[in-house]
């Protein structure tokens, strides 16, 4: 493995930082997060149509620059220093994949250029709260969890050649304003039980919810007897499909809880050097010198596990769960990191107005919707069979 990154790389990195760096401070992030899209539109206009980031990843022929998930990553590690609310990880992480490795030619000729454009953002429902499941993060996702039966999840009745969805999904990352709806359905009821992917382009209600972190805004999307476009084939690998995306998006997410969390520490060596106690700076004291070295050595690691996530990825090695093992780590770290900003912060950062809290917060939520640690970490031991097989009692 090469741990050094290409000049391609290095541009990506250097190119986003600068057009984030103007657009996108604390009053910035908490000015879009209050709008009905949840974002700044003017700034998606410029990440997705003007650098291409939701192209990244995407093959030439559909109109993307034809990097890998690596690639994305990395300008995931940027967005994630600045909380940027964007719908990148929706579009670009989670449903692109999945059009580019289920779609039907047609499928992908139709909708894979508008999303590397920008023109198009796109939302994946899966049933309920089940997101970590069904990206096989926290256990196997071959199981109920798109529903089962005639009840419960979302199902998909099909007649006179139309697919219909009925059911709710709780979660919906961006599902409040997106163009495209990428769910998850339960089909065939006990007979014949198997997951689908649907496109959703129109109908359906939609309904934004309040969420602990802003900079991750939810959707609840309920389903009754809408029209649906089946993803491919009947038959294709769904499950496969999704923990493939899942373990990507692990990665990228890794990265963006390293940005923040490197972001975070940034903001507190820099504050404790300002402040004042006894006559000194709060920073020459070692006690505060040892918590920030802790900090510093935590985030460190845990960019090497990112990285390292990031290029397991995009080579496609999922046996260990590397995505999921370095997104354990990045949390920890951002969490840790947001704390004892919080705490060093003194007065000002206990808060809710300061910043620290809103990266306590992306902590905080992403662990709630893609975790938490311990399950990711007990999925990829299980997965690995760290522990020796399991014994079935009789």
């Amino acid at each position: 493995m090469d741990a050094r990154f290409t000049a391609e790389q290095d541009e990506i990195r250097r190119t986003v930082r600068e057009a984030l760096a103007k657009r996108c401070g604390p009053e910035d992030v908490r000015a879009a997060v209050r709008t009905d899209a949840g974002h700044d539109p003017a700034l998606w206009t410029t990440l997705g149509r003007q650098l291409g980031l939701p192209g990244l990843a995407l093959p030439e022929a559909y109109g993307g620059a034809g990097g890998t998930p690596a690639e994305l990553a990395l300008a995931g590690e940027e967005t994630g220093r600045l909380l940027t609310p964007s719908p990148l990880l929706s579009t670009a992480v989670l449903v692109a994949p999945l059009l580019l490795a289920l779609g039907t030619d047609a499928q992908r000729a139709e909708l894979l250029p508008r999303i590397a454009a920008g023109e198009l953002t796109a939302a994946l429902a899966v049933p309920g709260t089940a997101l970590a499941t069904a990206l096989a993060l926290v256990g196997d996702n071959r199981g109920g969890w798109a529903g089962g039966g005639r009840a419960g999840g979302i199902q998909a009745r099909r007649a006179d050649g139309v697919w219909r969805l009925y059911g709710q999904a709780d979660q919906v990352l961006d599902g409040h304003g997106t163009g495209l709806l990428v769910v998850a359905a339960h089909a065939g009821g006990f007979a014949r039980s198997r997951t689908l992917l649907f496109l959703v382009r129109q109908g359906g209600v939609r309904a934004r919810q309040t969420a602990l972190d802003a900079t991750r805004p939810c959707a609840r999307v309920e389903l009754r007897d809408v029209q649906a476009e089946l993803l491919g084939e009947d038959g294709a690998d769904v499950t496969g499909a999704l923990a493939a995306v899942g373990d990507r998006a692990a990665a990228f997410l890794a990265c963006e809880a390293v940005g923040a969390a490197d972001r975070v520490l940034e903001r507190t060596v820099e504050y404790v050097g300002q402040r004042e106690q006894f006559g000194r700076p709060v920073g020459s004291f070692q006690a505060v010198k040892h918590r920030l070295a802790d900090v510093y050595v935590r985030v460190q690691a845990a960019r090497s596990a990112a990285y390292y996530g990031a290029w397991s990825s995009a080579r496609g090695e999922r046996g260990e769960r590397v995505g999921g093992l370095a997104l354990a780590q990045a949390l920890q770290a951002l969490r840790t990191a947001a704390a004892e900003g919080i705490q060093l912060h003194g007065g000002i950062g206990f808060t809710w107005e300061h910043e620290a809290h809103l990266y306590f917060k992306r902590a905080a939520g992403d662990a709630l919707l893609f975790g938490p640690e311990h399950r990711l970490r007990a999925h990829a031991a299980e997965a690995a069979r760290l522990f020796g097989q399991r014994e079935v009692a009789v």
